[in-house]
């Protein structure tokens, strides 16, 4: 990792976007986190991007991929297109500020990336309604899990109402991740009104 990609991050902790730890530790994890995905991808969206962790990692360990970094905060969103620019990638990474129920719905983000990034964004029912909108049909999702997930967070039923299939559950010395397969179109209902994922959850 460069130089400028670290003091980048070091700004995102000053203004509160990080939580505390060294700055390498922060890296360290989110650089095991994109390696369980397998793979390069040509595009990916980080869900709820915040500070940078992983969205700013994954544009630095593939360098030929574009990104789309989401987040509903303004301040965030303020940095991550100073980081953005800061570390020259203007040409390859953009910055949405919206929910990403909204979001999902625009038909320039609706199941377009190859790969949606959800570290810490929320609930698996939650992560996977918000997440199933914007990975294309064979896209991935990769989200972070707790250690103590399973394979019984991701029901075979309900992830089938959002198109995805559970592929594996991955794990690197205290990184785990689910890795969702996009199988099927995602039904028009979906993703639900801004709130509701999270009041009403599909599983």
């Amino acid at each position: 990792m460069t130089e400028g990609l670290r003091n980048v991050l070091e700004r995102s902790r000053s203004l509160g976007f990080l939580g505390p730890g060294p700055i390498d530790d922060h890296i360290d994890h989110a650089a095991r986190f994109c390696a369980l995905v397998d793979g390069v991808p040509d595009s990916f969206v980080d869900l709820g991007s915040g500070g940078g962790i992983p969205g700013l990692i994954a544009l630095s360990t593939w360098p030929g991929t574009t990104g789309v970094l989401l987040d509903a905060q303004a301040r965030r969103c303020a940095f991550l297109r100073w980081a953005v620019d800061e570390l020259g990638w203007s040409d390859r990474a953009s910055v949405v500020e919206d929910r990403a129920e909204r979001a999902g719905r625009d038909a320039t983000l609706r199941e377009r990336a190859d790969l949606v990034l959800a570290r810490s964004f929320g609930p698996p029912a939650v992560t996977a309604e918000c997440a199933a909108a914007f990975v294309r049909v064979g896209g991935r999702i990769a989200v972070s899990e707790p250690p103590s997930g399973s394979e019984e967070r991701w029901p075979v039923d309900g992830l089938m109402l959002l198109g995805l299939d559970l592929e594996a559950i991955r794990v690197d010395d205290g990184v785990h991740m689910a890795l969702l397969r996009k199988t099927a179109p995602l039904d028009d209902r979906y993703p639900r009104p801004i709130g509701v994922p999270g009041k009403r959850p599909l599983f």
